[in-house]
């Protein structure tokens, strides 16, 4: 790990990292020549192509899915899956920002390419005011878990059994500067406690000394985490959503024990982004099929199934929502030490 001394750089704008985006799409419309406006009107002729900046199989490729086939009924072409994973989300973050700005190859967004990696990584400076924000379309609850042999059952349990012997346990993160990362290292800070933090190169090698018990806690999305869970092999202690997850109705929220802000840093989002410069009619095309898309009876469904929900927050809030939570990301880099690559 780094040393705590290592401070991340100072980013220029926060805001800056995905354009000046709190521009209104709709005040837009009335300023685009006609020409603009009627090449838009025939779109979409063709598939749209979705990338998806991590492999098959995880969390933002499976809610992506769920997305592109609602999608498809709301836009009226098919929306087709392409995965470009690799560098912690930035080959696909790339790919995405280097695409003709035509509506037909859009992308994925998530907490960790949008909030983290401008802020952990020097190569996502290319990309710097490349990426527009169409609209936040899903949220899913992450869960911290302990291992059988901690013998705990509760939160109050758990809680207490690390504060009563510090440094004693630790905690397998995917990275530094990781989503799960900063979970645990706030969750150090806001409880006074001295997990310790293991990083690994990815989720799964974190999860398999979990299970091994060689870390003894370990946050996850919580679709992940369910197989875990009902297999008896980690046990669920605290959740970070809005809600009690309907699969898990006996563990509280960080919300519900009043620690509002572990509970948000703990809530992933899959949004959707387009390159720079998509004529603004094609954005407001895309922000209404996708927002109608995932509140389409099967994709509601498919969403409970991962538990995963429909995000309430308007597209038009979705680059603010950026812009706190870098602002907010790079106060917990600081504070971990965290240094850019």
């Amino acid at each position: 790990m780094p040393n705590s001394s290592r401070t991340c750089r100072c980013t220029k704008d926060l805001t800056g990292r995905f354009g000046l985006l709190s521009l209104a799409v709709a005040g837009a419309l009335s300023a685009l020549p006609a020409s603009r406006t009627l090449a838009a009107d025939a779109y979409p002729s063709k598939p749209v192509k979705l990338i998806v900046p991590f492999a098959a199989g995880g969390s933002t490729d499976i809610v992506a899915r769920v997305i592109a086939e609602g999608m498809r009924t709301t836009l009226g072409q098919p929306v087709i899956v392409d995965n470009k994973g690799g560098a912690g989300g930035l080959i696909g973050s790339e790919a995405i920002a280097q695409a003709a700005p035509d509506g037909y190859s859009i992308g994925m967004a998530t907490v960790s390419t949008a909030t983290i990696n401008p802020l952990l990584y020097q190569r996502a400076s290319k990309i710097e005011g490349k990426l527009l924000p169409v609209a936040n379309l899903v949220t899913m609850p992450s869960v911290y878990m302990a291992h059988p042999k901690m013998g705990v059952n509760n939160f109050k349990d758990f809680l207490a059994k690390i504060k009563a012997q510090p440094g004693a346990y630790s905690a397998g993160v995917p990275g530094l500067g990781t989503l799960g990362h900063l979970m645990v290292a706030s969750f150090n800070e806001t409880m006074k406690t001295q997990i310790q933090i293991v990083p690994y190169r990815g989720n799964g090698p974190a999860l398999n000394d979990a299970l091994a018990g060689m870390v003894q806690i370990m946050t996850d999305q919580l679709p992940s985490a369910m197989p875990q869970i009902k297999g008896g092999k980690l046990l669920p202690v605290v959740v970070a959503s809005h809600g009690r997850s309907p699969d898990l109705p006996n563990v509280p929220t960080f919300k519900e024990l009043g620690y509002d802000e572990l509970n948000e840093l703990g809530i992933s989002w899959f949004g959707l982004v387009v390159p720079a410069n998509t004529p603004a009619p094609i954005v407001k095309q895309l922000q209404d099929a996708a927002v109608k898309a995932v509140h389409l009876p099967e994709v509601q469904k498919h969403l409970k199934n991962l538990g995963a929900t429909a995000t309430e927050t308007a597209p038009s809030q979705f680059p603010a929502q950026i812009a706190a939570e870098l602002k907010r990301n790079k106060a917990l880099l600081d504070k971990a030490g965290v240094k850019p690559e």
